[in-house]
């Protein structure tokens, strides 16, 4: 039985790496830029309001690595995570 060749179509090709890198990059940065923001409202804000700013600028950094990381190593659709184990020739 001859293997028959994989064929790929157009609209199932990732973005480039060069594209990809440059949104990763400006989602960190607009990430970071609410971190600022949120250091700066806890200098500005009343008491009770204040925590939840700084709540938000202390765990913000890694949610911005997370969601910054996220992107080419997603599983596609019609794909499977998991490989099949091969049948036993017993």
């Amino acid at each position: 039985m001859a293997k028959e060749d994989e064929i790929f179509d157009i609209t199932s090709v990732p973005k480039g790496l060069g594209a990809d890198q440059a949104a990763r990059q400006k989602r960190y940065f607009i990430s970071m830029m609410v971190r600022t923001l949120c250091f700066i409202l806890t200098v500005i804000l009343p008491s009770p309001f204040r925590w939840f700013a700084l709540a938000g600028a202390v765990f913000l950094p890694y949610i911005a690595v997370v969601v910054a990381n996220a992107g080419r190593e997603t599983v596609g659709t019609g794909t499977s995570v998991l490989k099949k184990k091969p049948k036993s020739l017993s």
